[in-house]
């Protein structure tokens, strides 16, 4: 008989996809200011862009807002050093662009009902940590119908970090020798896992935001971080590690 845990999700690049629609927008406007810009490499656009986005994280966080606005100000960069005008039509082609990530219709990871089936049937408590704002992440979990596994043990932040996840883990007073932190980010999922004593599974992602894992010491030598190559291994390793199997 599996023993019932606590196991916390984190929802893009875990659960759905996410960086391939960013990775999408980020090639249709690098292609568009390189043909404004042709003295401006490919790869000099893609790096200016990622450095001002994630300094735009510090201020906006995860913000849906941050990411039009970081490719605007990109814009406005290559347009100030090329001594161009900065043109409202290309303005808007922008924000067009960037807004597109936003309107997608996300897919599933490979496996992920089955997985959340199991794991349900399995009798695990399934929560939802994820980083970004209400609508949008909301939006996921509507179009995906993932209410029907987390009901309203769904947590969202701007700032998703060891803060943020410490605030959940008080609100649903689980016990944290028998709870798991799952996700693909290094730095927002399994980090805050750490610091708070949790168990934690890291699955990296096939395509990685540069951003996830940017971190100050090598988490992954933590004795309570395990790293699974796919979601689909999740309830059979669960069923194997219970906090009993792992003390007796």
């Amino acid at each position: 008989m599996t023993t019932p845990q606590v196991l916390i999700f984190d929802l893009d690049d875990t659960l759905v996809h996410c960086n391939k629609y960013f990775k999408e927008a980020i090639d249709q406007f690098t292609s568009e200011l390189n043909s404004w810009f042709p003295s401006a490499s490919l790869q000099e656009i893609k790096k200016k862009q990622l450095e001002i986005d994630i300094k735009n994280i510090e201020k906006h966080g995860l913000n849906s807002a941050r990411f039009p606005e970081s490719l605007v100000d990109t814009y406005c960069y290559f347009s100030k050093t090329y001594d161009r005008p900065v043109k409202e039509s290309e303005v808007q082609r922008i924000r067009t662009i960037a807004q597109s990530v936003f309107q997608v219709e996300v897919q599933p990871l490979p496996h992920m009902y089955e997985v959340l089936n199991e794991l349900k049937e399995d009798g695990h408590e399934l929560y939802l940590f994820t980083g970004g704002d209400e609508d949008n992440q909301h939006r996921k979990v509507h179009q995906l119908e993932l209410y029907a596994y987390f009901g309203d043990r769904i947590f969202i932040y701007i700032h998703k970090n060891a803060t943020a996840l410490e605030e959940v883990v008080e609100t649903i007073n689980c016990d944290r020798n028998a709870t798991w932190m799952i996700g693909n980010s290094l730095r927002t999922d399994i980090t805050p896992g750490v610091k708070l004593g949790l168990n934690t599974i890291h699955i990296p992602a096939e395509l990685e935001w540069k951003y996830n894992n940017k971190i100050e010491t090598n988490v992954l030598h933590n004795h309570n971080v395990q790293t699974l190559n796919s979601l689909r291994e999740v309830p059979a390793f669960i069923r194997e590690n219970t906090y009993e199997a792992c003390h007796k």
